[in-house]
């Protein structure tokens, strides 16, 4: 897999703790090995000015994800597609804002965002309660997943 990790914003984030993040996600999802992901850690400036360009909203968000090739996860009896995943923006501000606010920290929370992003390039979706439960359960499973990992003895 390529993931590349370019960090714009004031942020002092470990880019190859995001790097493994990202390859831990896209492997649990089954993402081709040759799928590309690049993500950019931005200010709030740069997201609020995308979030109006392609979002039509007003102001800075946490995460912003521009799937290219409409990969969906592989299934686990065919092979998955080979392409470009797309590209995430994800705000360190705007993280360690929530960070704080849900206990858990900038870290946790630039975590939660990148695997999230990282789904809706994918294709998965919170507009509708349905949509919402399955999104969220799944994040919620591969967080758990990769807090497991992290902390096994190696």
């Amino acid at each position: 897999m390529s993931i590349e990790i370019l960090n714009e914003s004031d942020a002092d984030l470990d880019v190859d703790h995001l790097a493994k993040l990202a390859r831990f996600v896209m492997d649990r999802m089954r993402v081709h090995p040759q799928a590309e992901l690049c993500i950019k850690l931005v200010d709030e400036a740069t997201i609020a000015e995308l979030n109006e360009q392609w979002m039509g909203k007003e102001g800075p968000t946490d995460v912003l994800a521009f799937p290219m090739d409409e990969l969906r996860p592989g299934l686990l009896d065919e092979e998955p597609e080979e392409g470009v995943l797309g590209d995430l923006m994800v705000a360190p501000a705007i993280a360690e804002k929530q960070g704080a606010t849900a206990g858990h920290g900038t870290l946790a929370e630039v975590e939660l965002l990148t695997t999230h992003g990282i789904l809706h390039l994918l294709g998965y979706d919170h507009a509708e309660p349905e949509e919402h439960k399955e999104m969220f359960d799944l994040q919620a499973e591969i967080l758990r997943e990769w807090g497991s990992q992290a902390q096994a003895p190696r």
